[in-house]
């Protein structure tokens, strides 16, 4: 039975980490039936504005297609991050996310954020889970999220890999953008996500990166800001998140509309054999 846990106001992101840090190794087949729920959620528009410039989404009041997941992923870290959850937080890496907007939605929108897990299972190169993330305002059900992760370790060569990205489009980039080396600093302090293999060149070596790299949601937010105001509408996007993007760094921006579901992707300039994420989108029409 599914125990629902309530908070006046999300958990502290850098504690949650610290936390995770602390623990020792974890196993574990199954795992925790919490539904951890942040309550009446006003938006504060100076973050929201914030959050809109720093990915590239038209600064208003309307929220970004990315921006509940935002909200939710406190929830998430809180839960990976306990002893009963199965999987080391500080192991976890992001691989897939969908998001599903169901209607749009604006500042004055009071939001209920829930989030669990599921569907913990065996993967070639280790095990994956999703954390699932819903909104809902007034009881409605206005924004959904699935973000999927996977503990590397050893695998399963039998299991399935789950559902094959669609290759990045190819030719001419539509956009190129420079990031800069403390973006994964700039992104920490409007999300909260504090991870270290963001925040600075010497705790990405610590945990096995050349260089700080920028949060994979930062770049499917950059991704789908520049595919323009409808991805914030009735819109389901998929997003495969590939090689990691090394802090500071040039990036293409490639799209392909001619069939009904875009696809997008991001690859390294000066290396375009380097993929980032491939990302598909579907607007409602």
């Amino acid at each position: 039975m599914t125990q629902k846990e309530t908070f006046s106001e999300a958990p502290s992101l850098a504690k949650v980490f610290v936390r995770a840090a602390l623990a020792g190794k974890k196993s574990g087949s199954t795992l925790p039936a919490s539904e951890l729920v942040l309550t009446d959620h006003k938006v504060d528009r100076q973050h929201l504005m914030d959050y809109q410039r720093l990915c590239g989404f038209g600064v208003d009041d309307v929220l970004p297609h990315t921006y509940p997941h935002i909200l939710g992923f406190p929830l998430q870290a809180e839960l990976m991050a306990r002893s009963s959850f199965p999987l080391p937080l500080a192991g976890l890496v992001h691989t897939e996310n969908t998001i599903t907007v169901r209607r749009t939605l604006n500042a004055d929108d009071v939001l209920d954020i829930a989030v669990h897990a599921e569907d913990l299972r065996e993967h070639p190169k280790g095990r994956l889970v999703d954390l699932v993330t819903e909104a809902t305002v007034d009881g409605e059900s206005v924004w959904s999220g699935r973000s999927t992760y996977i503990a590397r370790g050893k695998g399963n060569p039998d299991a399935e890999r789950g559902a094959e990205a669609p290759p990045v489009p190819q030719g001419i980039a539509a956009a190129q953008w420079s990031l800069p080396g403390d973006l994964g600093r700039q992104y920490a302090a409007v999300s909260g996500d504090v991870n270290p293999i963001h925040m600075h060149p010497l705790t990405a070596k610590a945990m096995g990166f050349p260089k700080a790299i920028a949060h994979g949601m930062w770049t499917s937010a950059r991704t789908l800001a520049a595919l323009g105001r409808s991805v914030n509408g009735p819109s389901t996007s998929n997003v495969w998140f590939k090689k990691p993007v090394l802090l500071p760094s040039k990036v293409d921006f490639v799209v392909d509309r001619s069939q009904a579901l875009t696809v997008a992707g991001l690859r390294a300039t000066r290396k375009p054999e380097t993929e980032h994420l491939v990302l598909t989108l579907e607007t409602a029409h």
